[in-house]
C-alpha cells in the first residue's frame, strides 16, 4: 500500500519521542530543520541527545498522560511491547504515530528527505524498502542544485509583487514560470529592467 505524502507545518507543534538511543536521536536530527517543540522520554539518554539545545528531556518511564495534546509521537524504544502499547493509545487518541521498525503499527511514516531550503523532497516506499527510499533519495539529491532552496527564496520574495502588477490568474502563473525559468538560466537576482520586462509581458511567456 502507498502512503499518501501530506506535508504538514510541525513548527512550534508539540511532538512527543519516547526512547533515548540512536534512534531516537536519528528522528530528532530529521525533525530539527523543521522546528517543532520536542519532549523526549527515556530513562536515560545518549549524550549526544543531552546535547541538543531546545528538547524538552523527561527522565522517566513513558506514561498515557505525555500523549495528550502532542501533534505526533514517536515509539523508538528497545522494546517491542511498549511500542506496540504507545501505538495503540496513540490510535484510540487519534495521535499520529510512527513506531520504529514495525510499519503495521505506524500511522505515518519518515520518509528520505532531500531538503533545500523551503523545498522538501520525501521518498517512501511504504516501508518495503528502506534501501530503496536511501538510494533514490541520493539519485535526487544529486538532481536538485545546492542553491536552489536559496532560488526559492527569491521568488517568494517577488510574489506580492507578481500579485499587484499581474492581473488574472493564468497569466500570473505564466509569470511565475517565467520567473523561475529566467533565473535558473541566467541567475539572480534579476536586474530591475528586467524583472519589470517580465512583469509586464514583454519578455515571451511559456
Amino acid at each position: 500500500m502507498a502512503y499518501f505524502p501530506f506535508f504538514i507545518d510541525v513548527s512550534g507543534g508539540e511532538g512527543l519521542i519516547v526512547g533515548g538511543g540512536r534512534v531516537a536521536l536519528r528522528k530528532i536530527e530529521k525533525l530539527l530543520p523543521y522546528e517543532p517543540r520536542l519532549t523526549v522520554c527515556a530513562r536515560t539518554f545518549l549524550p549526544e541527545i543531552e546535547a541538543v539545545p531546545g528538547l524538552t528531556l523527561l527522565r522517566e518511564p513513558f506514561r498515557p498522560s505525555m500523549a495528550e495534546e502532542k501533534l505526533f509521537v514517536i515509539a523508538a524504544t528497545d522494546d517491542p511491547e511498549l511500542n506496540g502499547e504507545i501505538a495503540v493509545l496513540c490510535r484510540e487518541r487519534r495521535v499520529p504515530v510512527n513506531v520504529v521498525d514495525d510499519r503495521e503499527r505506524c500511522t505515518f511514516l519518515f520518509p528520505a528527505l532531500v531538503k533545500r531550503g523551503p523545498l522538501s523532497v520525501g521518498i517512501s516506499t511504504g516501508g518495503a524498502s528502506p534501501s530503496g527510499a536511501v538510494h533514490w533519495k541520493r539519485e535526487i539529491d544529486r538532481l536538485i542544485p545546492r542553491d536552489a532552496g536559496e532560488l526559492l527564496d527569491y521568488l517568494d520574495g517577488l510574489r506580492e509583487t507578481v500579485k499587484r502588477a499581474v492581473p488574472g490568474e493564468e497569466r500570473r502563473a505564466a509569470v511565475f514560470a517565467a520567473l523561475f525559468d529566467t533565473c535558473r538560466s541566467d541567475g539572480w537576482p534579476l536586474e530591475e529592467e528586467r524583472l519589470e520586462r517580465l512583469l509586464g509581458g514583454g519578455e515571451e511567456l511559456s
